[in-house]
């Protein structure tokens, strides 16, 4: 299927995993649904059939409350049956409410924010230690950058020259009850990388043509420095009652409203 379609069933299926579980967090999952789209469709290099193939690219999800895209994704992808989807948060589940390396093509486990990029910065290190070619994607939401860990690691990899490492910060601008400079403000984003010596990008988040290419730059780039993508996403992103509004990281859609964002979602294509 086209990237496009990719995350349209991506979104589809985490409206449905929320309201069958009666769970949160489909706002923050909406919101990267178009960047995993794009990822795994055009960019990412894995062997469904051998998750720990040793070469693969790594993904890291460190905002872990955000599973069901990622867990939709990979089903979708084929790492396992669409219908395991079902078996989200039940009781004794591998599909838990915080992102499980117990999933198929899962590479860590999150849910403490803050983890995730100096988790990906020690594997970007590994892989240049063994001399094997492979990318370190690393997904992080904008309000988890006011844990000091990332800090340190953003200091480390550029100190590392890790040009094998890349960040992408979902900025969707809501952060627990507000928005993220209400909450603590982080901008500007682009002085403060380059001041790291990071690579910047940014580009719209929910636009997939737009996403391509600039990952398609990041990754053709030869500056030998870690690279950060600032994905300007909108949080709900394709349900219009759902978008930029803070109770839908709390809430799940009834049955009526279910129907009513499906309808939306699919009238995309």
């Amino acid at each position: 299927m086209t990237t496009k379609e990719l995350s349209i069933e991506i979104k589809s299926e985490i409206l449905k995993m929320a309201n069958k579980a009666k769970s949160s967090h489909v706002g923050s999952a909406l919101s990267i649904a178009d960047i995993l789209a794009v990822l795994y469709n055009e960019f990412i290099r894995f062997n469904k059939n051998d998750p720990s193939y040793i070469n693969r690219d790594r993904f890291i999800l460190s905002k872990g409350h955000a599973c069901s895209a990622l867990y939709a994704t990979l089903a979708l992808k084929g790492f396992f049956k669409l219908d395991d989807l079902d078996n989200y948060v039940k009781n004794d589940s591998e599909y838990m409410a915080h992102v499980s390396h117990k999933v198929k093509g899962v590479e860590f486990s999150t849910g403490s924010l803050g983890h995730g990029l100096p988790f990906a910065t020690g594997i970007a290190v590994a892989l240049n230690k063994k001399n094997i070619d492979s990318k370190v994607f690393v997904l992080i939401g904008d309000g988890e950058l006011s844990e000091g860990s990332n800090f340190e690691s953003m200091l480390f990899a550029a100190h590392n020259k890790l040009k094998n490492l890349i960040l992408i910060i979902d900025n969707n601008n809501l952060q627990s009850l507000t928005t993220v400079d209400k909450t603590l403000n982080l901008y500007p984003f682009k002085s403060k990388f380059e001041s790291f010596d990071w690579e910047f990008y940014s580009c719209d988040g929910n636009n997939v043509l737009e996403l391509s290419k600039t990952l398609n730059k990041i990754l053709t780039s030869k500056k030998n420095t870690p690279k950060v993508l600032i994905a300007k996403t909108i949080k709900g992103s394709g349900v219009s009652f759902m978008e930029n509004k803070v109770e839908w990281h709390y809430k799940s859609p009834n049955d009526k409203e279910l129907k009513r964002a499906l309808k939306e979602i699919n009238n995309e294509k």
